[in-house]
């Protein structure tokens, strides 16, 4: 789908004019300054910038996981400002999945009982959890058993947990912050080309990438500086559609 089919459906997640301010008087910090933001259903978004651009700070008002100072953040058309806390979570935990570096994982949980976590806070029955999270986990490549903890999986297949755990019950958006920094080549690689495939499918994807290799996956890359967006481009010569289905990381 290319970017002027993409700008005419309904965004998942619209910024506008978006401040944030981080502390108060002449000590305050502007992380973001004005910023604007929308992306479509089964777009793919890559953000990029120096660091202290703002680029994770902006993944993080989008994701809910912090508020504006002013402007709105709306995810599926609501205005996350608008939310009672218990509806922001509902947000959180089902229509937005969030993949960080450090996979965040609990280590005395299984990789099935990590990506069920979320589900169960979100009242899934724990039959349903299990079953949507063997399903998410067998999308992202890891072959089975399931049972094993985060220490026995190599950084591959942690990421890839992570990833399932963010794709489980079928989220409208999935926000990435660097999910390949601590890979390497070929593993970040794969991970990004699984990225992909979810755009693909219909999920909107936003990435903060250093990389500017994996930025050529994505339908548009948004650069940042000094928390505004100072400039927007098509990557020109994007690779092929990865496969329907990826193989399984490397240990």
């Amino acid at each position: 789908m290319n970017v002027n089919e993409l700008a005419m459906r309904a965004p998942t997640i619209e910024l506008r004019d978006v401040v944030k301010v981080y502390g108060s008087g002449p000590a305050g910090v502007r992380a973001l300054d004005r910023v604007s933001l929308a992306v479509a259903p089964g777009e793919f978004v890559a953000i990029s910038g120096p660091s202290a651009s703002g680029k994770s700070t902006l993944l993080h008002l989008a994701g809910g996981l912090d508020g504006p100072t002013s402007g709105t953040v709306a995810v599926g058309g609501e205005d996350l400002a608008h939310l009672r806390p218990a509806e922001l979570a509902r947000v959180r935990r089902r229509q937005v999945g969030y993949v960080f570096q450090r996979y965040n994982l609990v280590a005395s949980l299984t990789a099935v009982e990590n990506v069920m976590l979320p589900l169960e806070f979100g009242g899934m029955p724990t039959r349903q959890a299990r079953d949507a999270a063997v399903a998410a986990i067998e999308r992202v490549g890891i072959s089975r058993p399931f049972d094993r903890f985060p220490d026995d999986l190599s950084g591959g297949e942690r990421q890839r947990v992570a990833i399932a755990r963010a794709i489980a019950g079928d989220r409208d958006a999935i926000l990435a912050d660097e999910p390949t920094g601590a890979l390497d080549t070929i593993t970040g690689d794969l991970v990004i080309e699984l990225l992909a495939e979810l755009a693909a499918a219909g999920t909107s994807v936003v990435l903060v990438t250093h990389e500017p290799r994996f930025a050529t996956w994505a339908d548009r890359v948004v650069f940042m500086r000094d928390g505004r967006i100072v400039d927007e481009s098509v990557p020109a010569a994007p690779p092929s559609p990865p496969e329907a289905s990826v193989e399984a990381v490397p240990s």
